[in-house]
């Protein structure tokens, strides 16, 4: 049976109900191993102006029953074609935390590449190109379920020396693991970004320290410069609503632009 488009749209994407009114559509994209529902308020939080749709990635949730992607390029590809299904020919902000920061990027690149309109901004939260994470996050592969949770723990997705019952941990360590392999397994190739590019950062974050976003000015000749917040590397669910404030404030300071 052939995949149909709207088929392929409700898998990779949720939205909590299309508004063809909304004057652009947002992407938001999920750290490793993070699923829709993490992001599922968004969509009644930002302003009447954003239609939010959020990625899901196979080996989650209702996805479960798919292989999650363990090397990023395929992943791209996959996603590159689920990603332009949805793209109805308004203006599009995309948004990503981390992982999802990278996937955002990569995804504006090659809407460069491949001829279609650049997004109105990339937002990335916790990531920029080239701070080296590739052989810490190739280390993921030999790395046992405890001491996989032991270094998400410490960048303060879970409290350190949490316990997981058996069949939780069966139904988030594939996706957590999949997702830092396909990290680790990005190759850097400088690509500037084709768009104006905001950064978020946690002021305390143990990986990506708010400084080291400065980086965004040499991938974009747009860098909207880098906003922080009092907390770590997931700033953002403890400041979601001044995070969103911002990318409002963005979008309508771009809009007004033109």
């Amino acid at each position: 049976m052939t995949t149909t488009g709207s088929t392929r749209r409700a898998r990779w994407f949720t939205t909590s109900g299309a508004d063809p009114n909304a004057g652009h559509q947002v992407f938001l994209f999920p750290h490793a191993g993070g699923t829709a529902p993490a992001y599922q308020a968004w969509g009644a939080t930002l302003p009447s102006t954003m239609e939010v749709r959020t990625l899901q990635l196979p080996g989650r949730q209702e996805r479960f029953d798919e292989q999650p992607f363990t090397d990023v390029e395929p992943l791209l590809d996959a996603l590159q074609e689920a990603f332009e299904a949805e793209l109805d020919g308004r203006p599009y902000v995309l948004f990503g935390h981390s992982f999802g920061g990278m996937l955002a990027y990569r995804l504006a690149v090659a809407a460069a590449w491949n001829g279609l309109p650049a997004p109105a901004l990339l937002a990335v939260s916790s990531w920029a190109p080239g701070l080296g994470w590739a052989a810490e996050l190739a280390q993921v592969a030999t790395m046992s379920d405890d001491q996989l949770l032991d270094r998400v723990a410490q960048l303060g997705l879970l409290t350190e020396g949490t316990a997981l019952d058996p069949a939780t941990l069966a139904s988030i360590m594939p996706a957590i693991r999949a997702d830092f392999l396909a990290a680790g397994s990005l190759q850097e190739d400088g690509e500037p970004a084709p768009c104006p590019v905001a950064a978020y950062g946690g002021t305390s974050d143990p990986i990506v320290p708010p400084d080291a976003l400065s980086v965004w000015a040499e991938h974009t000749t747009d860098f909207l410069g880098t906003t922080e917040f009092n907390a770590g590397h997931f700033h953002l669910f403890d400041h979601a609503a001044a995070l969103q404030h911002s990318l409002e404030r963005q979008v309508r300071k771009l809009r007004a632009r033109v």
